[in-house]
């Protein structure tokens, strides 16, 4: 009877993975030989595993990653200029927790994208905050609607508390002008404050071209290119490569 009031105030203070262990102690006759602190260190420590899996899910459903890509899966065979040292040292997060920018740059089908979603997936494990977004359809649309239904602030105060923003596809057409005010605003927001990655098949020469105003060009590549981390990618396009492999690997 004891044992049933335990497992109910356990779970009365949100304490679900230490319940669960207990429960499951009470089947194993073995645990009866440790002693009452080698049995609680059991206790705490499925509680921590329990309450660390339910924060990734729920950082991970928030940062809407557009691939499921995780680090271990990186494709490094494929000749396109990705250092495997490199790689693993920005998973390693410094960066990210030193509100810094990462440039990953290189043609269609090198898997731009599916890096950048990797190490998203990486910061969350890490228990940083993500958020993936392309960047054409936040400035031609998302923003838009913001704009119109009064929730603008808010959408853009959200996405510059997020510890890691991923702009995906930057530059793939110029800019007009509320587009080039909003991203600007974004990555004022930013800057120095929080982490960002940008995914581009432009060069990053010619991208002042592309925001389409000397001015705003000036102020928006100064807080993004200076001291930026770069990731050039090469070679071919990996999804062909995958269509004529017989051992599926991932398009990173």
């Amino acid at each position: 009877m004891l044992i049933e009031q335990t497992l109910a105030s356990l779970h009365a203070l949100k304490l679900p993975g230490m319940a669960a262990a207990l429960d499951e102690q009470r089947a194993i006759p073995d645990l009866v030989a440790l002693s009452f602190e080698e049995r609680l260190a059991l206790l705490l420590e499925r509680e921590h595993a329990v309450r660390h899996d339910r924060r990734l899910t729920r950082l991970l459903q928030l940062a809407r990653l557009r691939y499921a890509a995780c680090i271990e899966d990186v494709n490094f065979r494929a000749k396109r200029g990705l250092d495997r040292h490199r790689v693993l040292q920005l998973a390693g997060g410094e960066w990210i927790r030193q509100h810094q920018t990462l440039l990953i740059v290189g043609p269609t089908g090198t898997g731009k994208s599916w890096l950048a979603c990797a190490l998203g997936q990486s910061a969350c494990r890490q228990g940083h905050s993500v958020r993936y977004v392309r960047l054409p359809r936040l400035l031609s649309e998302e923003l838009v609607h913001a704009r119109a239904d009064g929730s603008y602030g808010k959408v853009m105060q959200t996405l510059a508390k997020t510890d890691l923003l991923i702009l995906d596809d930057w530059g793939l057409a110029p800019l007009g002008d509320r587009e080039r005010r909003d991203l600007l605003e974004l990555i004022e927001d930013r800057a120095g404050r929080r982490a960002t990655l940008i995914t581009s098949q432009l060069p990053i020469e010619h991208w002042h071209d592309m925001i389409g105003d000397a001015t705003f060009g000036d102020a928006i590549l100064d807080r993004l290119v200076h001291h930026a981390h770069r990731l050039t990618l090469t070679g071919g396009s990996l999804r062909r490569l995958a269509s004529t492999d017989t051992t599926p690997e991932p398009t990173a």
